[in-house]
């Protein structure tokens, strides 16, 4: 079973390119294509309507933009009453007390446990992710890993912490302490993050594809998400450039179409060791099942449009002392590292990584750290 993402900055063509590997994927086994973008225009590429669970829409294939709500009960209900009884007895009103207690980006979370659980129904042998545009999918797909981060210590604290303070409090405060339905309902969440987690950074199972145009303004931020996804532990194992335009005898297409060359050479020195597929720029677009093959076979040809691709994992312990992690295209600048605790602190071009440490290794003090070949190389002391 494979996972494959597409995310991309808005306007590349990222729902085009997902749709189009999916009609292509379905001719060889059962494939999914799912929606996480809240501004679905899944069912527009197909020229069919989607709905919130899966929709047959081609032979072998099956589309869906999940609607997030019916999750929410199932993970945060019990969590919602207990804090909104807490927040209420702090004085907050009961409308005040609702609205804090769903933080932003719940609903994405949701999004991506429909796709967990997709990928886990056993009904799929492929499913084919159209995500958000850039910044909201890394914000989506670290989610799990913030909250997961927050949940493996406060699922133990609430348990110490109810022990050793409800025989010394009075009725009513002994109320707001967590009870054993809302430690479960925090373990619920905590495991679901954890699977979310490890299903889409396996590299066996999942992988990213960043989806482009050749212009520079775009290609600088795949740049950045190339090296943010591999800071977070996410495979990227291929770039998707649309809408390239071929030469031509008028002056005004001749220098389109020499501006891009030069962006798709340096796309293909940035995104080296990952294949970079090129979408011509078409007369129209390619909305519905056949205009979506015909795209897929443009860009894929006889190829696997799902084959993993091998790839060096983003983490690895070389030896017993050398921690590595994967930074393609990070500068040295850019790079903060600190340690807390069991926990390494990893900051690249602001945006920071809670990497736990492997056990051989929690009980070394950091020697010194070095980046080449686009990879960190964290020594310990031996």
């Amino acid at each position: 079973m494979r996972v494959v993402l597409f995310t991309g900055k808005g306007g590349v063509g990222k729902t085009t390119s997902a749709a189009a590997t999916a009609v292509l994927a379905a001719r060889a086994g059962a494939t999914l294509v799912v929606s996480t973008d809240p501004a679905h225009s899944l069912a527009d590429a197909l020229g069919l309507p989607v709905g919130a669970e899966p929709t047959p829409v081609a032979d072998g294939l099956h589309a869906q933009q999940v609607d997030p709500q019916a999750r929410y009960e199932q993970y945060w209900g019990t969590l919602r009453g207990y804090l909104t009884t807490v927040l209420r007895h702090g004085g907050l009103s009961g409308v005040a007390a609702e609205e804090i207690v769903v933080p932003p980006g719940l609903d994405d979370l949701f999004a991506l446990f429909a796709v967990r659980d997709e990928a886990r129904s056993g009904r799929w042998d492929t499913v084919v992710v159209d995500c958000a545009p850039t910044a909201e999918t890394l914000r989506l797909l670290t989610l799990p890993d913030v909250l997961g981060w927050y949940t493996d210590r406060l699922a133990p604290l609430h348990r110490r912490l109810s022990g050793v303070a409800r025989p010394v409090l009075g009725r009513e405060l002994q109320n707001l302490l967590p009870d054993d339905a809302v430690v479960s309902a925090v373990q619920k969440l905590r495991t679901a993050l954890a699977d979310v987690r490890d299903l889409l950074t396996d590299p066996q199972t999942s992988a990213v594809r960043l989806v482009l145009t050749p212009e520079a303004v775009v290609l600088a931020e795949a740049r950045r998400t190339f090296t943010a996804l591999a800071l977070h532990g996410f495979v990227v194992d291929g770039a998707v450039v649309n809408r390239v335009i071929p030469d031509g005898d008028d002056p005004w297409r001749a220098g389109w179409a020499a501006a891009q060359r030069a962006q798709l050479a340096e796309a293909r020195e940035s995104f080296a060791g990952v294949p970079l597929r090129t979408a011509p720029y078409l007369p129209g677009e390619p909305v519905g099942v056949p205009a979506l093959t015909e795209l897929a076979e443009a860009l894929y040809g006889d190829d696997d449009p799902v084959a993993a691709v091998p790839v060096e994992p983003p983490l690895r312990l070389d030896g017993d002392a050398v921690l590595s992690v994967a930074l393609p295209l990070a500068d040295r600048s850019e790079i903060a590292l600190s340690r807390v605790a069991d926990d390494l602190i990893l900051t690249v071009a602001g945006r920071r990584r809670l990497l736990a440490l492997p056990t051989v290794l929690r009980h070394r003090a950091v020697a010194g750290a070095r980046l080449q070949d686009g990879r960190l190389e964290v020594r310990f002391e031996g």
